[in-house]
């Protein structure tokens, strides 16, 4: 799995998460990852893409807590990363009740 460095961190983190400080965000750096993947304008998203690697970028999908991905950056994400085949996107993160 790729690894971000503290300096594209808090420089994503200021921008992204701009409620936190940036130290404090690169706390949790998939936190940060999921929110450029989610809202990150093209360079950003490119640059945490080849920064971080592919497997990296599955990891955070795969870990992607509720509401920190909308439908279209979902599926986009599923099919950049090979995920899921065209029209078998998996559901987003919801809460189970009962």
């Amino acid at each position: 799995m790729g690894q971000l460095d503290t300096e594209l961190l808090h420089r994503l983190a200021s921008k992204y998460l701009w409620w936190k400080r940036p130290e404090d965000a690169a706390l949790a750096p998939e936190r940060v990852a999921a929110q450029v993947m989610n809202v990150g304008d093209y360079d950003d998203v490119q640059e945490l893409a080849s920064r971080a690697g592919d497997d990296y970028m599955r990891d955070v999908i795969a870990h992607a807590e509720i509401g920190q991905f909308n439908e279209r950056s979902w599926a986009y994400w599923h099919y950049r990363l090979g995920l899921a085949k065209l029209g078998h996107v998996p559901p987003l993160p919801s809460r189970k009740l009962g």
